[in-house]
């Protein structure tokens, strides 16, 4: 090619990649959508939503898994049989996390009582739960596959027990969008100790572009880590900074259509308008006395209570998906820090008074009706006492039979209890309700076929269900 004609064309191509940047990371974001948009039509998936009952969730995921033979299912049955071995029928064949031997059944040291019109029971560790019943909908029939903390957190986000698959605020910021082009669609709130046992996979995007990771936010101090500019560098500094680093990004798209160099310009874009909204998001200084006090919050400290003040907030500017985290629900019973007489309180102390108010303010707003509200952990917790190395400390091992998720707002019929147990708590005897049917409900509600909501990866498509789960229509308003 004759010099000229190839410098002459390397300055057209210069300039109309320079061009088409279209002020940095706007055009990387019309672009993504756009691809996002071709690619579910592709594959069947309606352009717009179908008739949604809700525009946004929030998860509480009390991490370790409450025992809900101690809040939510009341067994008379466990405390005439106290202390005598539970029937082989029951065990046989069973593997348990900790449990040896021959267990004993062990009764709720709690008191239980019906509250409100639904009449819910509740144990005498939730007053604020029982101050609300009626706005709240009680599935006791809940199971899983799996009875170990990470595979079980990873299966109640993602729908499946290993790492790698997308979680289900990645697929609803991949399936609805975001709401709110200043913040994330997806954002993760974490208290407690620890943090939960699956780590960052619980909020990964998994094979899904990375623009729908969840990103967490922290709730003292910095919000997020780096987000104030280093010393020296101004907005406007940063906003050029920003720009040109989107032309070389988007010269490097062009050369080798990798979309997550589009993710990468669309997280730094992202990143600057939070420079200015975040801030305001999390000074929980601006809410009332009130306000505070029905929480229980703090401004400045670090707290469950706070997450889910935070997390209204984020809520009413139109977050999609909040998911928080509160560690320490594992109630082994090894000694005081892990059982039910003495831990299990105290997580309630930290936990049902929060989220009671959450629910309260978030109706009081006007934001219920459209906001799911979800509240449990990863399984439950056996009937016996786990008595791990002679413990003289009441605990419950891992149970994935039988447990109990409240729900509230957007779509679910307030009041309504669905499911059975036996008379131990041992198994589901009535409407079952697996992980799939209960994130097939929640889409629904989202206005998501779970079906319908499929990305291709590894040449074939992939869905938050798996191939399995069916919408609970009696939960349904």
């Amino acid at each position: 090619m004759d010099p000229v004609s190839e410098r002459t064309r390397r300055l057209t191509r210069r300039h109309f990649l320079g061009d088409a940047v279209l002020g940095a990371g706007s055009f990387a974001l019309a672009s993504l959508l756009a691809r996002e948009s071709s690619a579910q039509a592709a594959l069947g998936m309606p352009a717009k939503p179908l008739a949604a009952r809700a525009k946004r969730i929030i998860f509480l995921h009390m991490a370790g898994a409450p025992s809900q033979l101690d809040l939510f299912d009341p067994k008379p049955k466990l405390a005439e049989l106290d202390g005598q071995p539970i029937p082989e029928s029951f065990t046989q064949g069973e593997r348990f996390a900790f449990i040896k031997g021959t267990p004993l059944i062990l009764k709720s040291p709690y008191r239980f009582a019906r509250h409100g019109q639904a009449g819910h029971e509740f144990s005498e560790l939730c007053p604020n739960f029982a101050r609300i019943a009626d706005r709240l909908t009680v599935v006791r029939s809940m199971h899983t596959t799996q009875f170990n903390h990470a595979p079980a957190q990873m299966f109640l986000t993602s729908g499946h027990e290993r790492i790698g698959r997308p979680s289900f605020g990645a697929w609803l910021s991949y399936g609805l969008g975001a709401l709110n082009q200043d913040l994330p669609a997806f954002v993760v709130l974490t208290s407690g100790q620890y943090g939960p046992d699956g780590g960052a996979s619980l909020w990964s995007s998994g094979f899904l572009p990375g623009v729908h990771q969840g990103v967490r936010l922290r709730s003292s101090g910095d919000p997020v880590l780096f987000l104030s500019n280093p010393p020296g560098m101004d907005a406007l500094s940063r906003r050029r900074s920003l720009d040109a680093l989107a032309q070389l990004n988007q010269m490097q798209f062009a050369q080798r259509q990798d979309p997550e160099i589009e993710t990468r310009i669309a997280q730094y874009e992202m990143a600057f308008r939070m420079q200015s909204s975040v801030p305001e998001l999390a000074d929980l200084s601006q809410e009332s006395a009130a306000t505070l006090e029905a929480y229980g919050a703090e401004p400045g400290k670090q707290s469950f209570a706070n997450n889910c003040l935070l997390a209204r907030r984020m809520l009413e500017r139109d977050v999609r998906f909040v998911q928080l985290y509160h560690w320490g629900w594992d109630s082994h019973g090894t000694g005081t820090g892990d059982d039910i007489v003495h831990s299990l309180p105290e997580r309630c102390r930290e936990c049902e008074k929060p989220s009671a108010a959450l629910i309260e303010d978030l109706a009081q707003r006007g934001l219920l009706d459209d906001t799911l509200v979800v509240w449990g952990g990863e399984f439950g917790r056996t009937p016996m006492n786990e008595r791990r190395n002679g413990s003289t400390f009441l605990g419950r091992d891992h149970h994935p039979h039988a447990f109990t998720m409240l729900l509230a707002g957007g779509g679910f019929a307030p009041g309504v209890r669905l499911g059975e147990t036996d008379e131990l708590g041992y198994r589901v005897v009535k409407d079952p309700v697996s992980v799939h049917d209960l994130h097939a409900t929640l889409l629904h509600l989202l206005g998501l076929d779970h079906k319908r909501l499929t990305y291709r990866s590894q040449g074939r498509d992939f869905r938050l269900t798996d191939v399995a789960g069916e919408v609970v229509r009696p939960l349904l308003a």
